[in-house]
């Protein structure tokens, strides 16, 4: 089965299939993967587990950062008062990049490669990977999905004429009695050829709808960025990033978080917006590859990465906790 990207996407279905899980503290709504109607079906970003909506206390923390869709945009555009998205960054929540693809440069044009969380998908030319480009989606993978009042698992199960393959399992859950939301990852590699990947989260953070800005972000570890902020937006003192300014029209803030070691306890994230009274703290039990900031008016982003190797035969496995709260205004 081939799938045309620009044809399959060029509109959101108008009720994509979705799921809302609770555990009497946190609700979430989620879009479910489809290859015909889903909400997402790009080729950038991990098609499972895309929050359109996560309330708690009073606060909604994820949703749509731009108020339209156009095909014709590369990553995302300013018209006149919209942001327009393109298909390949039209995602939402904590959404999930495997940002290495797996077997590109083997391949010859019109030969396959894997994006995982995505499918098999064609090579078009010589010219390196680019995330913003416009794959044909040759084979999704059989996506299967259950759902219970307090979890969603995703799981994905691929086979690639190249002797790729893999089981792809994610389980998004709200922990009873806890303002808290984990997201664990199994990555089974079932070909015959060693997959070696790294992925990051996006994690596109849009509290209460506000325009970002009153925003700090601390970590474990003394910031010590390769590439810094802009000081007429933000400031780093030590192990806090700062924002000094609310960020309008079409100001960006972006920086990179280095500065953390090899112990999966600096993989470690709290976000907090003085102007909505909440926050968010972001941990991991695997140790980060890099970090970075991007943020525009509408949605800020913390985005961490870590490797992930499977040989054949083997699984790997990481997990993400989501801690919510609020603090005072």
């Amino acid at each position: 089965m081939v799938i045309c990207l620009f044809a399959a996407t060029i509109a959101a279905t108008a009720n994509p299939p979705q799921a809302t899980i609770s555990n009497g503290l946190i609700t979430a709504k989620l879009y479910l993967p489809d290859a015909k109607d889903g909400f997402y079906r790009g080729t950038r970003f991990d098609w499972s587990g895309v929050i359109n909506s996560l309330e708690f206390g009073g606060h909604n923390f994820y949703g749509p950062w731009f108020t339209k869709s156009d095909p014709a945009v590369r990553d995302f555009d300013y018209q006149g008062a919209d942001i327009a998205v393109g298909i390949p960054s039209g995602s939402m929540g904590p959404a999930e990049e495997f940002q290495l693809p797996v077997g590109y440069d083997a391949a010859k044009p019109g030969e396959t490669f894997i994006k995982i969380g995505v499918g098999v998908l064609r090579k078009i030319d010589d010219t390196p990977y680019n995330a913003y480009k416009r794959y044909d989606i040759v084979d999704p993978g059989k996506w299967t999905v259950k759902t219970s009042r307090d979890s969603v698992e995703f799981t994905q199960e691929l086979k690639a004429p190249s002797g790729y393959g893999y089981r792809y399992r994610k389980t998004i859950r709200l922990l009873a009695g806890k303002p808290q939301m984990t997201i664990e990852h199994a990555f089974t590699n079932t070909g015959a050829l060693a997959i070696r990947s790294s992925v990051y989260n996006h994690n596109f953070l849009v509290l209460d709808h506000l325009s970002t800005g009153d925003y700090t972000i601390t970590v474990p570890y003394d910031l010590k960025p390769t590439r810094g902020p802009d000081t007429n937006f933000a400031k780093i003192n030590g192990k806090q990033l700062t924002y000094v300014k609310t960020l309008e029209n079409q100001d960006r803030l972006t920086s990179g978080l280095q500065g953390f070691g090899a112990d999966a306890s600096d993989y470690d994230f709290r976000i907090e917006n003085r102007k909505a009274g909440a926050g968010v703290r972001i941990q991991s039990d695997r140790p980060l590859k890099n970090a970075s900031l991007w943020s525009i008016r509408s949605v800020m982003a913390v985005e961490p990465f870590i490797d992930v190797p499977a040989d054949p035969g083997k699984e790997f496995t990481w997990s993400y906790t989501y801690t919510y709260y609020t603090i005072p205004k």
